[in-house]
């Protein structure tokens, strides 16, 4: 066992995908399947933690949700927002550094102010971190790394990969090791494309309320398993 494990990620990259199939396989209102997802995201982030993995990125919601029935995206809202509230407390125990990455416009008030605040309350926190993205898109956050070069006064011969890497969302996170989706779709639906780039990818069938910390384990096998050879 001690020999499967023995190569932990850095960073593991979370596309949570099925939450309303589940709902409907179980005969269940869509927001409770969004509900059990959330409960299953607790499980999975504090087994990653427990296992030593230092960054897990989360996929919660896409510049592209915005496309989907106005009443659904109302309750994501409330639930994010509750979620990111009432687990504060839970973060700060375990020590859990809690981080926003996407765009912040077009998201609740409320939603903003419970972020910013558990981005101050586990800034100093080390025992691992989780990036939430949230209004997140791939090409989003490129676009906007972009246009802060041309803001910063870049001139077109300096706006090299470095460049633009030091203007992302959170900068000094490194590259994701295994991008992980749930449901048995096998896309990265503008996830994280920068730091995918070289990204291992693993695709698993159930669906994201269904996932467990065993999952975890199972993915870090995965992982293990795994040659990475960086294009060479």
């Amino acid at each position: 066992m001690e020999d499967q494990l023995a190569l932990r990620p850095t960073h593991l990259g979370f596309i949570l995908d099925g939450n309303r199939r589940w709902a409907r396989q179980h005969s269940l209102p869509e927001f409770d399947g969004h509900l059990a997802g959330y409960s299953a995201l607790r499980e999975v982030i504090e087994a990653c933690v427990d296992l030593g993995v230092p960054y897990v990125s989360v996929y919660a919601f896409s510049t592209e949700n915005w496309k989907r029935d106005k009443r659904e995206v109302s309750n994501i809202m409330k639930l994010a927002t509750r979620a990111i509230t009432s687990d504060l407390k839970r973060f700060i125990q375990r020590g859990i550094r809690v981080r926003y990455v996407g765009r912040l416009d077009g998201i609740s008030k409320k939603l903003v102010e419970g972020v910013e605040k558990a981005e101050e309350a586990t800034r100093n926190l080390k025992n691992g971190t989780v990036l939430l993205c949230f209004n997140y898109g791939g090409h989003a956050e490129i676009a906007d790394a972009a246009r802060l070069c041309v803001e910063d006064g870049l001139e077109p011969e300096e706006i090299t990969e470095e460049a633009i890497a030091k203007r992302l969302y959170v900068p000094d996170v490194p590259p994701i090791d295994m991008v992980v989706r749930t449901s048995g779709e096998q896309r990265l639906s503008n996830f994280m494309l920068w730091r995918a780039s070289y990204s291992e990818l693993m695709f698993i069938k159930k669906f994201w309320p269904d996932m467990t910390k065993d999952d975890v384990t199972d993915i870090i096998k995965e992982y293990n398993r795994r040659q990475r050879r960086y294009g060479g």
